[in-house]
């Protein structure tokens, strides 16, 4: 397994809204980027807590993958099912309340391509995925909050 790539973002809103919009996952095409298709493939113990979702992505290329979900109270991490250009894919988002207000967020990523990459694009490219998903997830939750 590759080395994992890592970025945080603080946003305006408790760790419960934060998962409630990370665990809503018929509504990624709606906010983040290069979501094509979204739909939970087997539900979980409670409401926008799924334990396994699809999505097909069309970014640069084209992929329909599925996640493992393990839910927890501050967060959540995943691990790959199938893919057809991974070979392994493991993230998590961990959230953490700031005593000034709002929430931590720390999004890392690990992805092992079906193809060679080298390092440095790979983590490159984890790096704007992460990013891309951070300001995403940011930019949703503050929408939904008014």
């Amino acid at each position: 397994m590759s080395e994992r790539t890592r970025a945080e973002i603080v946003i305006d809103a408790t760790p419960e809204a934060i998962l409630d919009v990370i665990g809503d996952v018929a509504a990624y095409p709606d906010w983040a980027a290069g979501t094509a298709a979204a739909e939970v493939t087997e539900a979980g113990a409670a409401p926008l807590r799924p334990r396994r979702a699809a999505f097909t992505v069309d970014a640069v290329l084209r992929d329909e993958f599925e996640l493992e979900y393990d839910w927890e109270d501050s967060g959540v991490s995943w691990r790959l099912l199938r893919s057809q250009l991974l070979r392994s894919q493991t993230g998590s988002y961990r959230l953490s309340a700031e005593p000034a207000g709002g929430t931590r967020v720390a999004y890392e990523l690990a992805v092992e391509t079906a193809v060679p990459m080298l390092g440095m694009l790979r983590r490159k490219a984890e790096r704007r995925i992460i990013d891309t998903a951070l300001a995403g997830l940011r930019d949703r939750v503050r929408d939904l909050a008014g």
